[in-house]
């Protein structure tokens, strides 16, 4: 059994991407390691494998705490867009990290476990009807299975072989994850804590997280609907005034079918396109059009506003829409086109106007 796919190409992007999380990772690691004991809320001696086990837990979850931070970012200010690029890496490390902080507390403290050591974590602790006393190890593990779970499934093969709704979908496990991991932390490690710092720091990231997912909600909720102007014709979508389109950007609209078109202007002509990347299902829309090709945002895959299609040798196709100008109102016909079907672009200063 195989699986077709168009393997993301390496470039320059990438490996300073890629250079700089992991010098991020080792500048954390080389701050946190040397810190006196009364910094890790201890007012004695702490064993270096118990400060090994802080320091790649606490990484863990300032990175997965950052992943989570930048998808609401980039949808509250587009110059946070280039974080995006390559984020699965980013994922990659965090379960790597977390990987070693689970190394160093197995052998650590069940390292003369007369039982399997995986086994002696989960049996150690059994008062899940308590709250305070509730195994946090549990909540530990399963967050480190949803991380590999994700790791072992960021290759493209499997973004091909399930499908992008399907892969999406479980890559979802990211939220119970960061939750299972917070309740880790505040049931663990902060329990054994003689002051607050760390304390802060946790309730800082996590309602961080939080409150930037909602901030985004509501940003996209009070975002003001084109179709609440007069459109005497239903059949078309309105999506903005021209006034809104800006040179090289996009405009987003939610169409009825619940799928978002993306209104693109370059060089004084309007095109449309679907807001979705054939790759992973990327907000186009959020990309920015060089040489007539809008970038997605997340992996760098390129396609024609005119018809929908990546420059050769790539094959991708997204499906494309018409366009039409009603006084000084941008619309689109809801019923998208094939994908890879060029559209005349419009133009803003021709009477292409109904």
């Amino acid at each position: 059994m195989s699986v077709k796919y168009t393997p993301v190409q390496w470039n320059r992007v990438k490996y300073c991407y890629d250079a700089l999380l992991v010098a991020g990772t080792i500048l954390f690691l080389a701050v946190f390691l040397p810190l006196p004991p009364e910094a890790l809320g201890h007012t004695r001696p702490v064993d270096p494998q118990i400060t090994n086990a802080r320091a790649f837990g606490a990484c863990a979850f300032v990175m997965l705490s950052i992943i989570l931070m930048i998808g609401p970012l980039a949808r509250l200010d587009d110059r946070v867009l280039p974080l995006l690029y390559n984020r699965r890496h980013f994922g990659v490390l965090t379960c790597l990290v977390a990987l070693t902080h689970a190394y160093f507390v197995l052998n650590w403290y069940f390292a003369f476990s007369p039982t399997d050591k995986w086994a002696a974590s989960l049996s150690a602790n059994t008062s899940y009807g308590q709250a305070l006393g509730f195994p946090f190890e549990t909540l530990g593990i399963f967050a480190l299975l949803c991380l590999l779970v994700l790791a072992a499934t960021s290759h493209d093969f499997w973004l091909k072989f399930l499908g992008a709704p399907l892969w999406k979908g479980l890559h979802m496990l990211i939220y119970p994850a960061y939750a299972a991991v917070v309740g880790h932390i505040a049931l663990g490690a902060l329990q054994s804590q003689e002051v607050t710092t760390f304390a802060w720091i946790t309730a800082f990231l996590s309602l961080g997280v939080a409150g930037l997912h909602l901030a985004a909600a509501l940003q996209a909720r009070m975002s003001p609907d084109p179709q609440a102007h007069a459109v005497p014709d239903p059949a078309w979508r309105e999506v903005c005034d021209v006034t809104d389109l800006r040179e090289g950007f996009a405009q987003i609209a939610q169409l009825p079918d619940g799928k978002r078109v993306a209104v693109f202007l370059h060089e004084g002509q309007i095109s449309a396109i679907s807001n979705a990347c054939a790759h992973q299902n990327g907000p186009l829309g959020e990309g920015r059009i060089v040489n007539c090709l809008v970038t997605c945002p997340w992996h760098g895959f390129q396609y024609d506003v005119r018809n929908g299609q990546s420059p050769a040798p790539f094959t991708e196709k997204i499906p494309t829409y018409r366009v039409r100008l009603k006084g000084s109102r941008v619309q689109v016909d809801p019923v998208a086109n094939p994908p890879g079907t060029p559209v005349p672009p419009v133009p803003l200063s021709k009477a292409a106007r109904v």
